[in-house]
């Protein structure tokens, strides 16, 4: 049993003198000694689990803590597959891009899209292309026009440094 990761306090752990009992089939039985909870627990070849820890009134069920632990552990995996992971794809280009590359660069955009991606289209100035930042603006500006039909603007062009950026976000 010393495998499995706790988070509740089992068995030897508790440290209450007299705690209430919920059997395994969810009966509410009276209050008893630690003692004799725990003879209960092991004449059923349970665990006897600390579920509330209130000073007053604790509250222990009887159950197979291992496989509770394991059908928590399998209902997590469950809830981790049917979650989306929203990804941020980022394609590069440089102020005078030629039509193809333009082109190619689109494409790839869409498909990112199309499986629900963001996109970040970011345009890096190279040394005097910094003084042309309306190039750079236009090539955006080609890209939103281009991909209007899938996608919307999520943040517009800002420049930061030696590079400017968009991005775009799938249409719902």
């Amino acid at each position: 049993m010393n495998d499995i990761k706790q988070d509740l306090l089992i068995n030897e752990q508790i440290r209450f003198k007299e705690v209430q009992v919920i059997d395994d089939e969810g009966n509410k039985l009276d209050k008893m000694p630690i003692r004799d909870a725990m003879n209960l627990a092991t004449d059923k070849n349970l665990d006897l689990v600390l579920v509330s820890s209130n000073p007053n009134n604790p509250v222990c069920k009887l159950m197979n803590y291992g496989k509770y632990k394991f059908e928590q552990a399998k209902r997590e995996k469950e809830s981790k597959k049917k979650q989306k992971t929203l990804e941020l794809k980022e394609i590069r280009v440089t102020p005078n891009i030629e039509e193809h590359d333009f082109n190619f660069k689109v494409k790839n955009a869409k498909k990112f899209l199309s499986n629900g991606n963001k996109v970040k289209i970011t345009v890096r100035f190279r040394g005097r292309e910094l003084n042309y930042v309306k190039l750079g603006e236009q090539v955006l500006d080609k890209f939103t026009q281009e991909l209007a039909e899938v996608a919307i603007v999520e943040k517009k062009p800002l420049l930061e440094g030696k590079n400017m950026f968009i991005i775009l976000a799938p249409n719902k």
